[in-house]
């Protein structure tokens, strides 16, 4: 690179974009207490009596959100905090619409997660000031995730809710470890693809013009192929089997920029799924496999069984009388699809607010990935290129697996959409992971400190003069 090029990028200073982050949270705001006020009018013709009071304390969360980032984290990305707050100001009001159907209040406690969620998401700004830090925690999250994965199968503890044992249950209220683990899997993987990327780099055998790796570098993709499998068979989730399975793939792929671990990745979760499904057909075991597929190939068959299809199949109708535009708020009948509010909240939103809706959704959910993937692209420093990457991944495979169930084109997951379904484990597990983002955002868009100036931080990360090789 050219001196004078590496002095222009050097030299380049992110602006602060505070204020463009506010007028942003305006509009936010706007979708989600204007969302509350319509399902009120749509389902009961009259304002909800609480929208002062909910408005209040959703515009509340939002701003003290948005003055923490000020203080200490100026130079975040502006548009991650408005994206988050419009969807989940979006799926509380979905979730209030299915509350009046059913008489339900899953709304309020929803709210009340989302407090704890802007809680954390204000801790983990405040407490980590330097994301580098948690590369002196890689085996130690490892070994967390793997423990949090396990918990559900330890005897009086795990819980099995819809056929899948990813619960844990302590008194009257329910937690899915899973959520945490993901979070605590991106550290781990990104503190030990830094160490290891070289290593793993190396070509082996070339076939069919792609670069397979070498055999002696099986080890860990072979180790979370096996974790993959193991929660596909014992805890019944194929979600999470395809969400961790695929997030360690993606991370290898881009620390090594090898398409050979792809191709073998690939082969291996594809090939395990089916000789799961080839054993559950000839052996009659793993049942709960073969229920899975025989439902996304024809779903009217299995209408009336149990477990059946009866959640999808009234879902793809739902969407289907919706169609361009939707019914409106309190025009469809998104209740008589079962956990609407959970799994299958992407299908109530396809029946009241139509296609129209659902691609506005996936463009909030495109934006968030697309934030992530620049905040890893402007990245000085390897760990924080990889952690950001692997967020953004955990987003993209999330809605992926889930969009992908509800409308046929994967078998149904299990997994929650981020931000819009009803489930606290979930929601607040993904502010901690937009916050750990914007602590990324942060330290890349500050200026870069000449060596008089800050020559500690400097010398501390041997990565920062290769701005431009990792980009």
């Amino acid at each position: 690179m050219a001196a004078g090029q590496q002095g222009a990028i050097m030299g380049f200073v992110h602006r602060r974009r505070r204020g463009a982050e506010l007028f942003l949270l305006v509009l936010a705001l706007a979708v989600g207490i204007g969302a509350y006020a319509a399902v009120g009018l749509g389902v009961e013709g009259e304002v909800p009596v609480d929208l002062l009071g909910y408005g209040g304390w959703l515009a509340g969360l939002v701003v003290a959100a948005h003055v923490v980032i000020r203080f200490v984290a100026p130079y975040a990305d502006p548009v991650l905090l408005p994206v988050v707050a419009a969807l989940n100001g979006l799926g509380l009001a979905v979730i209030h619409r299915l509350d009046l159907a059913d008489g339900s209040a899953l709304a309020r406690q929803q709210l009340t997660w989302m407090t704890l969620g802007v809680l954390l998401f204000v801790g983990t700004l405040v407490v980590l000031r330097d994301h580098r830090v948690l590369t002196r925690f890689t085996y130690t999250s490892g070994l967390a995730a793997i423990a949090l994965l396990l918990l559900p199968m330890v005897p009086g503890l795990g819980k099995t809710v819809n056929g899948a044992k990813i619960w844990i249950g302590v008194g009257p209220f329910s937690f899915q470890p899973g959520e945490v683990a993901k979070v605590l899997l991106v550290v781990a993987f990104a503190g030990y693809l830094v160490l290891h990327r070289d290593a793993l780099a190396l070509a082996g055998r070339r076939v069919l013009f792609v670069d397979l790796p070498r055999g002696r570098d099986l080890g860990p993709i072979l180790a979370m192929w096996l974790i993959s499998l193991g929660i596909l068979v014992l805890q019944r989730d194929l979600g999470s089997s395809l969400l961790f399975f695929g997030l360690f793939l993606v991370m290898l792929y881009v620390a090594t920029e090898r398409p050979g671990w792809l191709v073998v990745g690939g082969a291996m979760f594809f090939g395990g799924a089916g000789l799961l499904y080839y054993v559950s057909v000839t052996t009659g075991q793993l049942s709960h496999i073969q229920n899975r597929v025989n439902i996304w190939l024809d779903p009217m068959a299995y209408f009336d069984q149990s477990p059946g299809s009866g959640q999808l199949v009234e879902s793809l109708f739902g969407m289907a009388w919706g169609g361009l535009l939707g019914r409106g708020f309190g025009e469809g009948n998104p209740e008589r699809i079962p956990y609407a509010e959970s799994d299958f909240i992407i299908g109530a939103i396809g029946e009241e607010l139509g296609l129209t809706g659902v691609i506005a959704v996936l463009l909030l959910y495109g934006l968030i990935v697309e934030r992530a993937l620049r905040a890893a692209l402007i990245s000085r420093d390897g760990f924080g290129k990889l952690m950001a990457t692997g967020l953004a991944a955990v987003f993209a495979l999330q809605v992926f697996v889930v969009v992908g169930g509800v409308t046929r084109l994967i078998p149904l997951t299990g997994l929650t959409t981020p931000f819009l379904s009803y489930g606290g484990s979930s929601l607040v597990a993904n502010w901690v992971i937009v916050a750990l983002v914007l602590r990324v955002s942060d330290l890349a868009r500050r200026p870069v400190p000449s060596v008089g100036d800050d020559a500690t931080d400097v010398a501390a990360d041997a990565e920062t003069t290769q701005v431009v090789r990792l980009s």
